[in-house]
């Protein structure tokens, strides 16, 4: 196996559910950092909060040496996609996340952008953005979970609404955030190593694991946030590793170096 050189880390679920860090975190997270040579990066699938308030977050918890041009996010690579082909989006994002996308036009859209957004799924816009998706709109997941990890317990993510739109529009979308590959290796582009010498860890056994194990990464799940027994089985090949938190994923990576 190649000596690893970098490492994924997924944000929400992993290294905190909501304004709690998983057991643990902080101190691994600064151990990690500690390793000479070794590269991380943050990425998350998280849209409904801009980066700006994201990183707010995460110093509010603890995590004070994430900066913020090592986190990776879904909605970073949603605006680079619409900005690279010209597109003016009809958005159903949460308002709290649409800073990010501050000076893309919404003028006669032809794109539908989907993130998380509650308040945004109401009957009569996803209404709207199946007419634009009949009219040859094209459609933007910005990712597809099926759902997601709250303090309360889990609750539904966007991909049941693109999923939605899909079935109305027979329009097949663009997700730009986790899982999918390009997602992973233009995280790790600049870099300079190969996926091999890449280690992700995350909660999610599809998105993280599998998303960042079909671009070639070693993926290593925890048992925190969305984890639920038997995830590991989801997928093949299985996860590199499973471990109980990030803590322990950290423990892993220190003798793979």
């Amino acid at each position: 196996m190649s000596k690893i050189k970098a490492v994924l880390i997924d944000l929400s679920g992993t290294l905190h559910i909501d304004n709690d860090p998983t057991p643990g975190a902080v101190a691994a997270l600064t151990k990690l950092q500690a390793t000479p040579g070794l590269k991380l990066r943050y990425v998350t699938n998280t849209t409904n909060e801009s980066k700006r308030a994201l990183m707010e977050r995460l110093t509010n918890i603890g995590f004070m040496d994430v900066t913020e041009d090592k986190v990776f996010t879904s909605l970073s690579a949603a605006r680079t996609l619409l900005e690279n082909q010209e597109l003016r989006a009809y958005f159903l994002v949460d308002k709290n996340a649409m800073e990010d996308f501050k000076g893309i036009s919404e003028e006669d859209p032809n794109a539908v952008v989907v993130g998380l957004a509650p308040e945004e799924f109401a009957y009569e816009n996803l209404n709207k953005a199946m007419r634009l998706l009949h009219n040859d709109a094209k459609l933007i997941a910005i990712h597809k979970a099926r759902y997601y990890q709250r303090k309360d317990g889990r609750a539904l993510g966007p991909g049941p609404f693109v999923a939605a739109l899909e079935y109305a529009s027979d329009v097949q979308a663009t997700v730009v955030g986790k899982p999918s590959e390009k997602f992973f290796l233009s995280a790790i582009a600049e870099f300079g190593c190969s996926p091999q010498e890449c280690v992700m860890i995350g909660d999610d056994v599809r998105d993280d694991v599998g998303g960042a194990q079909a671009a070639g990464m070693h993926g290593i799940l925890v048992k925190t946030g969305k984890y639920r027994e038997g995830d590991e089985s989801k997928i093949s090949p299985s996860p590199f590793r499973v471990v109980d938190n990030f803590a322990e994923a950290v423990e892993v990576i220190q003798t793979m170096l």
